[in-house]
């Protein structure tokens, strides 16, 4: 009766080995065929230029095709549904943002954090907070001590409502006190010409968009909302240098569908890390105003976790509905 025994339970050690293997080579040999990256924003922005730059990288590193495919629209709903609908086998990825958990709340019948796994975080752009160079104000403290002086009389635009830049305005605002006016546009660029113009009174972007008419001395920088100074705009300081605690950036990383294997999410992480470590893929991410956005894909999950509620309770403080 030994020896029964003993092939009964090599056998069944055997079976309960085999999905391990199977998926093991799976992850090994994948991938196997191009794969898409899905993008909730047009060509040219930064999240598009940023999902072009590691799309090369992981292409070079794993030998197939990445293509990046735009689907903009909805705020990123579009692109995170499509991927949400996706079969989970590692060939359809999302390019995903800060406005995935800020839509978790703003929008119905969401959510990003169960429909989609985390796979490795790659950037985070700090917006800056930016007058006219004609404004009284020369600083920070300078800026909120106008804004209790004149309440409501402080224009500040952003893009549409929900973006990002709004929220982060609403943050500001919830965590100052400052009684200004957000004016939501749809998108950076006209939000920065009417400040430009004089129009409103400055504007909230990001690094990337505003350095240009910054340098020009159209704009004047108060402070950015990263958690350091940029590199970019180094003798500007921090929001959180006068208000502790303070934080908004726009991050860019990837997900998949929920259910993707893990050897596949793990291959993905390795290489996207790697590549976040590349002089020059870190050189090009600094001329583009952020900060690498290293980690894995349990610490990439519980940063969306906690950016989804810090935004939730902003939306519910300042009562943002969609447009």
């Amino acid at each position: 009766m030994e020896l029964p025994r003993r092939k009964f339970f090599h056998l069944a050690a055997s079976s309960a080995a085999l999905p391990f293997i199977v998926r093991f080579a799976w992850a090994q040999s994948y991938p196997a065929r191009p794969v898409r990256l899905i993008v909730g924003a047009v060509p040219g922005s930064a999240p598009d230029v940023i999902a072009r730059l590691m799309s090369q990288w992981l292409s070079e590193r794993l030998g197939q095709t990445f293509v990046v495919e735009n689907r903009n629209g909805a705020s990123g709903n579009l692109a995170a549904e499509a991927v949400v609908r996706a079969q989970p086998d590692g060939y359809t990825l999302l390019l995903a943002s800060a406005s995935n958990a800020i839509n978790a709340t703003l929008y119905d019948n969401l959510n990003f954090i169960r429909d989609i796994a985390p796979v490795a975080g790659v950037v985070r752009f700090p917006m800056v907070i930016t007058v006219h160079s004609s404004f009284p104000a020369k600083t920070l403290p300078e800026f909120l001590a106008s804004a209790k002086a004149t309440p409501g009389k402080i224009n500040i635009g952003t893009p549409g409502i929900g973006s990002p830049q709004h929220v982060a305005g609403e943050l500001f605002k919830m965590m100052t006190g400052a009684n200004i006016v957000l004016i939501a546009y749809r998108g950076g660029p006209p939000a920065i010409s009417d400040a430009l113009s004089g129009q409103i009174q400055g504007v909230i972007g990001t690094v990337l968009l505003t350095i240009e008419h910054i340098r020009s001395g159209g704009l004047r920088p108060l402070a950015v909302t990263g958690t350091v100074r940029s590199e970019l705009l180094p003798e500007t300081p921090t929001v959180s240098e006068f208000v502790p605690g303070f934080e908004a950036s726009q991050w860019i990383g990837i997900g998949a569908p929920k259910n993707t294997p893990k050897e596949i999410i793990d291959r993905l992480d390795h290489e996207i890390n790697s590549g976040l470590a590349d002089a020059s893929i870190k050189a090009r991410i600094i001329d583009l105003g952020g900060t690498v956005l290293p980690g894995s894909p349990a610490e990439f999950g519980e940063y969306i976790a906690d950016e989804t509620a810090k935004w939730g309770k902003v939306i519910r403080f300042a009562d943002i509905k969609p447009e």
